[in-house]
């Protein structure tokens, strides 16, 4: 019988990573349409230190309220501990995976960073047999934030980040740049791509080469020694994974009729100048989907994209994690492994 108390990782304020806290903290109790899973691996994302420091990069009327002490985390790998009684299609035993509440639990609903989590049944996809729980935890933020960007949006909630719905675009025999190309989206962009027949042009710092080639790109940009919006034109699709005031500078790269899809847009001021070049900008939140993430598991399987690991911490090192996370320049994904 599980316990009543686990081991999470919580804060009890604002701030930076020394917030975290390694503590005692109650098992959730489920509620209807829900799983309770034992959490093997939690996958660290951007999301997770913009709710650490309070959200600070949103406009004050987007800032949620948040209720300490609160669980970062939204990415788990882990076994099904319990389920509620109206979940028919898990058994106690799976392994599963997810990407928990989200966008719904950006004040702390989420929280993966624990030994145990409670997940709605629909966030929720057995985990792809051929990968272990350390790559299946780095999988579901990044690699449906990729997915719905390029693929499928897979729903029809409105888009809070533009009047419209994002609609992805044709990739076979494009030429895509992806900017940011080796980080925790960016590399698995790059792979999804590949998948789909485009020409990839991959901007990235000259330590990510290696890995970039390995993945398939087909021209590598080292921005640290070239200027890649002055070496690249006619593009058809910019992805920018790093996003933010400067993806502008990218609309000079694509032909007429080509679209710029900043991963983060928040600070883009460049719409002006795309309708003069006649590009399209487009941006969309990620949202949590069990039936892509069981789509996702059988490329994830056979090998058709493979999730990259920067690093792995345990979990009670998730402060040491934040802390890489802030110096940057990640190749892949950072996890944690909960014993």
């Amino acid at each position: 019988m599980t316990s009543k108390h686990m081991k999470a990782i919580r804060q009890h304020q604002f701030g930076g990573p020394e917030v975290l806290r390694y503590e005692e903290a109650p098992v959730p109790e489920l509620k209807a349409g829900e799983v309770l899973v034992r959490v093997h691996a939690a996958g660290i994302n951007p999301p997770d230190w913009y709710l650490r420091d309070g959200y600070k990069m949103l406009p004050p009327e987007w800032q949620p309220q948040v209720a300490f002490p609160v669980i970062l985390g939204t990415d788990i790998s882990g076994v099904v501990e319990a389920l509620a009684d109206d979940v028919t299609h898990f058994a106690v035993g799976d392994e599963v995976y997810a990407m928990v509440r989200f966008p719904d639990g950006l004040a702390g609903d989420s929280r993966a960073y624990a030994e145990y989590v409670s997940v709605p049944a629909t966030d929720l996809a057995r985990k792809p047999a051929g990968i272990g729980h350390v790559h299946a935890a780095g999988a579901p933020m990044s690699l449906l934030t990729a997915w719905q960007f390029l693929i499928a949006l897979g729903h029809d909630a409105p888009n809070p980040l533009q009047p419209q719905q994002h609609v992805p675009v044709p990739l076979k025999d494009k030429t895509v740049l992806v900017n940011g190309a080796a980080g925790g989206v960016g590399h698995l962009l790059v792979q999804i791509a590949k998948w789909q027949g485009a020409r990839v042009i991959a901007v990235a710092s000259g330590r990510h080469e290696a890995l970039l080639r390995e993945l398939g790109v087909d021209r590598f940009i080292d921005y640290t020694q070239e200027v890649p919006e002055e070496l690249v034109r006619d593009a058809d699709l910019v992805i920018d994974a790093v996003g933010g005031p400067a993806s502008g500078r990218f609309l000079r790269t694509l032909k007429r009729g080509g679209a710029l899809f900043p991963i983060f847009p928040l600070g883009f001021d460049g719409f002006d100048e795309a309708a003069q070049r006649g590009v399209t900008v487009s941006s969309t939140q990620v949202r949590s989907s069990g039936a892509q993430l069981a789509q996702l598991a059988g490329l994830l399987d056979d090998g058709t994209i493979r999730v990259v690991i920067d690093s792995t911490y345990p979990l009670a090192e998730a402060r040491q994690a934040h802390e890489r996370a802030a110096r940057g320049n990640l190749q892949g994904k950072l996890v944690l492994t909960v014993a």
